[in-house]
């Protein structure tokens, strides 16, 4: 008994100073990074921003125990923009990817728009994850990447260790590149989320004494749309309340992505690395109500469900925002987003400054330690805003979309509480101020004739510094077919 007892209390102590030992070492190694990424998520479409009929408590108690950005951005409406923009940290007009790759193309339109430069990320910029990994991080990459499909495109080649890229399949057969070894099973949010965790548990920084850089990009809630049986059935009896569509499946979609939320905390939390982990959950773009195309926007294993309603076409609103995904109005652009950092990051916070996609680049150089030495920067690191909650109010973010998607193309500036958008067909210039006008309901271009002028030269300065491309005179305009869709040039067939 005195024996048992002796090494019982041997272990406490041996234990006690292991943990001791774990917690000194783990303060000199550089915070894990966990980015979860939706795809096509509205800034509306949660709980954490006022939802009423959509369930996500794991994304609720994130934002509990970090902070809620009120006025955060995509630096693009559409997905491969924001994604380069992150990958980055310039802009998608300096990068040169303007819109999702291939691209949009209307062949009879009044303009002409510009095309990708490249239809790919270019290999000469240093990603996140290449500059990260100078500073002994493990990087990883699971899901959607729409960054270009080629070997030398993929994130394989872009700094990241360990890969798994979304090819198609929908959400219950998934194809990869490449395709894993182990046998995932099951619907794709939850496969991404199994590597997700298995990469965790090589990379354990306990273990290697090397932090880690985990990307895990959803490609939920984009169409087609689909989910569980289970999880649609308990939305199609729910209420619907506030004037919200209450589209059952993309409701489902939402929980699917909240449960590997869910998974991903309470992963950290076994591997005892909760504490000395940034989380960081964001979408790419604004919500979609409806496909640019008007074809039903659900699944074909999925559209059974509303075989003779009209959410078979309407996915969401972004109300009070305005608009959606494809425009560069708030509603395509202004984004969830909740950060979470263990007693660095007051719990329960929220901070109304304003952020772009392009800002997580320098903000994860400061997690790391680490000065840039490759290349021109944009965005500006959040730490101060995660730490101090401080901010500049009057701070200038930018969007170039110069191509037709669900509204004309368009340029955008915002500096403070006022929006300006120039309308690159046209040259028309519309005039917001979002503190007192979110749904960008009142044009006040005529009334605010200083501030107009103000912001169009910020917005023209800007485009010129990053040499952003504009739409042309189309010759073979057609104003009885300039709605038609066309095969984009750069799409091989």
């Amino acid at each position: 008994m005195k024996l048992k007892t002796t090494l019982l209390f041997l272990s406490i102590i041996l234990g006690g100073n292991l943990s001791f030992v774990h917690a000194e070492n783990s303060d000199k190694i550089p915070p894990n990074i966990v980015f979860i990424l939706a795809d096509d998520l509205g800034w509306a479409d949660l709980p954490a921003y006022g939802n009423t009929f959509n369930e996500a408590p794991n994304i609720d108690k994130l934002a509990a125990a970090g902070m809620r950005f009120t006025n955060a951005y995509a630096a693009c409406p559409v997905c491969s923009p924001t994604r380069a923009s992150i990958q980055s940290g310039q802009y998608p007009a300096r990068v040169g990817v303007i819109d999702f790759i291939t691209g949009h193309w209307r062949p009879y339109e009044e303009v002409i728009v510009p095309k990708n430069r490249t239809q790919y990320l270019p290999s000469e910029i240093e990603t996140i994850a290449e500059s990260l990994k100078r500073a002994g991080y493990s990087t990883g990459y699971f899901g959607k990447w729409h960054l270009g499909n080629s070997q030398e495109a993929s994130p394989g080649n872009q700094g990241y260790d360990k890969v798994h890229v979304y090819n198609g399949g929908g959400f219950y057969q998934p194809r990869f590149i490449p395709q894993p070894e182990k046998d995932y099973k099951g619907r794709l949010s939850e496969i991404l989320t199994d590597m997700s965790i298995d990469f965790m548990d090589e990379s354990n920084s306990a273990k290697t004494g090397k932090p880690f850089f985990l990307f895990l990009a959803h490609y939920d809630v984009h169409v087609q749309l689909d989910a569980d049986k289970n999880l649609i059935e308990k939305y199609l009896v729910k209420e619907r309340k506030d004037n919200y569509p209450g589209n059952a499946v993309y409701a489902a979609m939402i929980e699917h992505v909240d449960n590997s939320v869910g998974r991903i905390i309470q992963k950290l939390e076994d591997l005892g690395l909760e504490e000395n982990t940034m989380v960081i959950f964001y979408s790419d773009n604004g919500g979609l109500i409806a496909r640019y195309d008007r074809i039903p926007l659900l699944a074909e294993n999925s559209l059974h469900f509303y075989k003779n309603s009209p959410l078979k076409y309407i996915a969401t609103s972004n109300a009070p925002l305005r608009a959606e995904k494809g425009t560069v109005y708030e509603g395509g652009i202004r984004e969830p987003l909740v950060v979470k950092w263990p007693h660095k990051i007051a719990p329960g916070s929220e901070s109304e400054a304003i952020v772009t996609s392009v800002d997580f680049y320098p903000t994860f150089l400061d997690l790391a330690g680490l000065e840039n030495h490759k290349q021109v920067l944009d965005g500006k690191s959040l730490l101060p805003k995660l730490l101090e909650n401080t901010y500049d109010s009057e701070r200038a973010v930018f969007w170039h979309y110069p191509v037709y998607h669900h509204d004309v193309p368009a340029s955008a500036v915002r500096k403070g509480d006022w929006k300006l958008i120039q309308n690159l067909v046209t040259s028309e210039l519309s005039l917001y101020n979002l503190r007192a006008d979110i749904s960008e309901a009142m044009d006040l271009s005529e009334l605010y004739p200083v501030k107009k002028n103000e912001l169009k030269s910020l917005l023209e300065n800007w485009q010129k510094e990053v040499k952003a491309e504009f739409p042309k005179p189309n010759p073979n305009f057609d104003k009885s077919r300039r709605f038609e869709w066309g095969i984009h040039p750069d799409r091989k067939n």
